[in-house]
């Protein structure tokens, strides 16, 4: 299937009976599951693609920035960042627990906990180093593969928010460690700033990194984040970046920066505001975590407050 994207990226197809019928007619991308990147050009961008064995057995549309884009079987560029929406009714689910403005702040910090967990589950698969052997099970000899400790894996998640989309990592990454990195955004500017780093000098050789950043907006911060993390010995194809919203801004400024990069997003929204939020997204996910701000809408107007006294 092909479909062309205009330049307020509202997506048509010709087949409309292939979308799912929870996704509105209007939603600009289809669920696409894998959309694959390449830096922005003068000539429009043409992809292809040839998806990975666990992604064949389920439908997946595609998408780019002011560009064709095509489904074909072919080999996927290694120079491309690609990036990945699991099509999982799990993260939906959270996800629309998130966009709720009614959804109070314990109940959304633990949906963020829970997308981040779910996110990360699907971006180690085939990706995290196992060692094989046998061992005795209580009825006999069983060949048995399990997560190598010997290779390192980090978790670097940007303060604040990306804490609450990384508070399960431990429990699905065995022998992680976890170096903290907080950036802040000039609300005038937009631009980042670095107030916390705990990120080691050099990264041990080999290590993978997954970066947890919720909202992949202008992409100021992520590529502050990422940046860090190349001086510090840990090259594109060894990063995974976690979010669970992201916009074509900031995922436009990844495909030029970091080629290579695998990005995983519960969703992928349409656009940004002058303020750098995106559209329509779901707040700012720092003090709806952490009951920080009071939120006005054109509907309504409350205060983010703890359930506990």
């Amino acid at each position: 299937m092909a479909c062309h994207i205009s330049f307020s990226l509202r997506c048509s197809s010709s087949s409309t009976s292939e979308a799912p019928r929870f996704v509105p007619k209007s939603h600009p991308f289809n669920n696409p599951t894998l959309l694959p990147f390449k830096p922005n050009t003068n000539n429009p961008i043409k992809l292809s693609f040839s998806a990975p064995r666990w992604l064949r057995r389920r439908r997946m549309d595609f998408v780019t920035m002011n560009s064709h884009t095509a489904t074909e079987e072919k080999s996927i560029s290694e120079d491309r960042m690609l990036v990945f929406v699991p099509p999982h009714p799990l993260i939906k689910h959270w996800i629309s627990v998130l966009r709720n403005e009614q959804t109070p702040c314990p109940i959304f910090r633990n949906a963020m906990a829970e997308l981040g967990r779910l996110l990360m589950y699907e971006a180690s698969r085939d990706w995290l180093p196992t060692v094989t052997g046998e061992i005795q099970s209580p009825m006999g000899i069983a060949s048995v593969e399990f997560i190598d400790p010997r290779e390192p894996v980090a978790i670097v998640p940007i303060l604040r928010a990306g804490l609450a989309l990384a508070e399960h990592a431990s429990t699905i990454l065995p022998a992680t460690k976890t170096y903290h990195l907080g950036v802040s955004r000039d609300e005038e500017t937009l631009l980042p700033t670095i107030y916390l780093n705990k990120l080691p000098d050099k990264f041990p050789e080999g290590s993978r990194v997954f970066v947890v950043d919720p909202m992949l907006a202008t992409g100021g911060t992520i590529v502050a984040a990422l940046e860090l993390l190349k001086e510090r010995g840990v090259d594109n194809k060894r990063m995974k970046v976690i979010s669970a919203l992201a916009a074509p801004p900031a995922l436009q400024k990844l495909s030029e920066k970091f080629p290579g990069l695998h990005v995983y997003t519960g969703i992928i929204d349409p656009t940004i505001n002058d303020k750098g939020f995106i559209i329509p997204g779901l707040g700012d996910a720092g003090d709806r975590s952490y009951a920080t701000a009071t939120f006005t809408s054109a509907a309504t107007s409350w205060t983010c407050t703890s359930s506990t006294p």
